[in-house]
């Protein structure tokens, strides 16, 4: 039998869409700006924030921004792409 927590839980969970739940996936996989530096590299990471993105557009039958987000996923798996240097480095001042 599960655990009264388990059901409340559950029970949360349930009244969420199913865009609502893929949403709070994406929100909770985005890489902040503050994380960016540390976790631009890190596939697993970004591949994850990709995919969760991509159900997000399948859900609002959006299937070209969808398969746009799980080429970039695929791409991060299979070593395809890797993260663009930080627009902010680098660069020249222009006075």
């Amino acid at each position: 039998m599960p655990e009264p927590t388990q059901l409340l839980k559950t029970d949360r969970l349930n009244e969420l869409s199913t865009l609502e739940l893929a949403q709070a996936l994406m929100e909770r996989l985005t890489i902040t700006p503050n994380d960016w530096h540390r976790l631009k590299s890190n596939r697993k990471a970004r591949a994850s924030e990709q995919a969760a993105g991509a159900i997000v557009f399948l859900l609002k039958d959006k299937p070209e921004e969808a398969l746009l987000r799980l080429n970039q996923a695929s791409g991060w798996i299979d070593r395809s792409i890797s993260a663009p240097p930080c627009p902010t480095h680098g660069q020249k001042q222009i006075s």
